[in-house]
This record gives structure tokens, C-alpha cells and sequence, in this order.
């Protein structure tokens, strides 16, 4: 397998996912659309992705490797998740209580 390939293949593999849920938290709720909303949607989503991937490297390096090969696949995918997944929680939350003030 390429390498490159083999050291992104979880953010590769959760591509799809991670789409899904982009979108979702982009567009619900619906109103207010405001440039600030924006701004933070775009900033959470961008701060979730490189989370997610500094998860992925970070677990790729520090993977035991006496448990073999693919021991780093897992846990890289299993800490990427993780971290987008923190991410767009707290962003969602924060976001919540931000639109629920501003109304």
C-alpha cells in the first residue's frame, strides 16, 4: 500500500462520515444565518478536521506496534472519530446556547 495512503487511510475511510455530519450541523437550525453563524460553522468544522487528523497521527506513531500492523489502523480511526466527534459536540452546544441567548 502506498504510504501516504496507509498514514491517512482512517481520515480516508471517515471521509464520507464526516461529510454527513458537516452537513447536518451546517445546516440545522435553519435560522439565524447570520455572518457570525457562519463564521463559527466554518471554524468548528475546520477545527474538527484537523483534531481528527492530529488524532489519527498522533495514534499512529504511539500505537503499540507488538500488537501488529493493524493495531494503528484502529486506533486511529477509532481516536480520529473521537476527536471530530468532541469537536462538533462542543461546538453544537456552544452554538445552542448562543443562538438560544441571542433570541
Amino acid at each position: 500500500m502506498n504510504p501516504l495512503v496507509e498514514l491517512n487511510l482512517a481520515l480516508i475511510l471517515f471521509v464520507p462520515w464526516f461529510a454527513i455530519l458537516a452537513v447536518l450541523f451546517w445546516l440545522f437550525p435553519r435560522q439565524p444565518r447570520t455572518l457570525a453563524r457562519k463564521a463559527f460553522d466554518t471554524a468548528s468544522l475546520v477545527l474538527a478536521t484537523v483534531m481528527a487528523a492530529l488524532g489519527m497521527y498522533w495514534s499512529m506513531e504511539n500505537a503499540d506496534p507488538q500488537y501488529g500492523h493493524m493495531w494503528q489502523q484502529v486506533l486511529a480511526t477509532t481516536l480520529s472519530y473521537a476527536m471530530f466527534l468532541a469537536v462538533m459536540t462542543l461546538a453544537m452546544l456552544v452554538r445552542w446556547r448562543w443562538l438560544r441567548r441571542s433570541t
